[in-house]
């Protein structure tokens, strides 16, 4: 197209475009446009989610090797920390406080043990899942990856942990003379359980500290509270045999004292199924896959906003 201008030259104008007047949607849709970091659905984001198993696993094993890295023992310090909290317990609890009542010495000290070692597990995914993309925001907004592949490596780091106290847990254990017996493979379901509700709260806490940051001051509070109502240092139903009944029923019903209790029935003698509340199994793992699931819908929901402040 072209017209003469006042002193009789030729300007040439440009042919109007054909995307004049398309939306930005119309535009998107002509040339097969996506937005970047857009949400897939629900069934593609597990495809995607096991196409990075490797990367979740190789992540939480780097994230272990390297949480005692500056520290002279290392490694040790896996099985240290929970073992002095337990010792730490035990000399408040056991001896002071008298909250042993009702077990001897060598069902107290393997059911002490047990409650910090299982509870730590809990504590340490939802502390590590608070920070999972707040922590973590150069990592979120340089790559292109399902971003429920950290809360579930950071879960996964601590049950790699846990899994290195169980040795010393198994050593309690025989020294205060429950040994090896058939009840001991209940372990592997409690784990897997356990692992399945930590992995869900943990997406939970990670959507909730990628909004809210202060979010890890406020936590230890919430999982301090936590530890002492689901009786890591007291048997439930002794210490709250005058009462309501309705309260203990609360308590024992909470899930890392479900956890915690089952670890106890499978591993120690003199621990038995009286101590456990009804229907306990089919409680665990109605914890474990309401939280998983919700959990973890709960976290892709806002898939295309983690790391855009």
């Amino acid at each position: 197209m072209s017209e003469t201008t006042h002193d009789g030259s030729v300007a040439v104008s440009a042919a109007p475009s054909p995307d004049d007047g398309l939306s930005a949607a119309d535009l998107a849709a002509k040339y097969g446009l996506a937005v970047s970091g857009a949400r897939p659905g629900l069934v593609e984001y597990v495809r995607q989610l096991w196409g990075r198993r490797h990367f979740i696993l190789a992540f939480s094993q780097a994230k272990l090797t390297a949480q005692y890295s500056q520290a002279k023992l290392g490694q040790l310090w896996q099985v240290a920390t929970p073992l002095l909290n337990a010792l730490v317990y035990f000399l408040v609890f056991g001896l002071i406080l008298g909250a042993n009542r009702g077990m001897d010495r060598e069902v107290y000290i393997p059911f002490l043990v047990t409650g910090v070692f299982v509870f730590t597990f809990t504590q340490s995914s939802v502390m590590a899942g608070v920070r999972a993309i707040a922590g973590n925001l150069g990592l979120v907004r340089a790559l292109h990856f399902p971003r429920a592949a950290l809360p579930i490596s950071f879960s996964l780091q601590q049950l790699q942990q846990l899994l290195f106290s169980m040795i010393v847990l198994f050593a309690v254990a025989v020294g205060f003379g429950s040994y090896p017996r058939l009840s001991w493979l209940l372990i592997i379901p409690v784990l897997v359980l356990q692992f399945l509700f930590n992995t869900g709260l943990a997406m939970i806490m990670a959507r909730a500290g990628a909004k809210t940051p202060d979010l890890a001051q406020l936590m230890p509070f919430v999982m301090r509270t936590w530890m002492y109502a689901s009786g890591v240092m007291f048997s439930i139903p002794i210490m709250l045999k005058d009462k309501p009944a309705w309260i203990a029923d609360i308590l024992q019903w909470n899930p890392a004292a479900i956890y915690m209790d089952l670890m106890r029935f499978a591993l120690i003698d003199g621990y038995g199924s009286e101590n456990l509340p009804p229907h306990v199994w089919a409680v665990a793992v109605g914890w474990s896959l309401l939280v998983a699931v919700g959990g973890f819908v709960y976290f892709w929901k806002a898939e295309e906003r983690y790391g855009r402040g």
